[in-house]
């Protein structure tokens, strides 16, 4: 029997993940403050590594991992060809569009708008094809809040749980685009050849996700 490769996140994500695998049996193997990169449980014949979150979905796609872990945020950004087979309930946030109170008359009254993000997939859906609504959409990598505050942008599309990182820097939700949570995904050519473990597994997860 072949080894099963599980992709998860490093971070949060990953720890509460394995408190789900436990809750079926599956006993954690992640060494918290270690460096190590890939767990193997030989008994199971289950492989894990972590990674950056964003990578998980690509490392499933190409079949360097069966399993993966992946928020849904970074699904419809990266849009890659796997199958998503179960909301695991975890890391729940929203996407939204934020930006100062009074960028709200603007975001529905004009076209001139300007919209920073990590997710210009994202934000290109909701505006192109849900609003109708042309936008010049700026890519960022770091804190999109300084987007309004600097001139750069009008509004930004980000992903909120609390606020108060918005509430800190004068921004406020001008509108969600939904809901967020992370998904289990698998490859689609391991889903045939390993489709007895994959469901068994998948089953099991379905009875204690809350």
């Amino acid at each position: 029997m072949r080894y099963l490769t599980f992709a998860l996140p490093k971070g949060r994500l990953a720890v509460q993940t394995m408190e789900l695998l436990n809750a079926i049996g599956i006993t954690s193997i992640l060494e918290e403050n270690s460096r190590k990169l890939i767990y193997i449980n030989e008994e199971l014949k289950l492989k894990f590594f972590l990674s950056k979150a964003q990578d998980v979905p690509t490392y499933v796609e190409y079949g360097a991992a069966d399993i993966g872990v992946s928020g849904k945020d970074t699904l419809l950004e990266e849009k890659r060809h796997i199958y998503e087979v179960l909301d695991l309930g975890l890391g729940i946030c929203r996407v939204v569009v934020a930006g100062p109170p009074e960028a709200k008359e603007k975001l529905y009254n004009n076209n001139d708008l300007r919209v920073a993000t990590k997710y210009p997939n994202i934000a290109k859906d909701f505006f192109y094809q849900k609003k109708h609504q042309t936008v010049e959409i700026i890519k960022l990598n770091g804190s999109v809040e300084l987007g309004p505050i600097v001139g750069l942008s009008d509004v930004i599309v980000d992903i909120v749980e609390s606020g108060s990182t918005l509430k800190a820097n004068g921004l406020v939700v001008l509108e969600e685009i939904r809901p967020i949570s992370a998904i289990l995904v698998v490859n689609r050519v391991s889903m045939k050849t390993e489709y007895e473990r994959i469901v068994d597994m998948i089953t099991k997860l379905r009875k204690v996700v809350i």
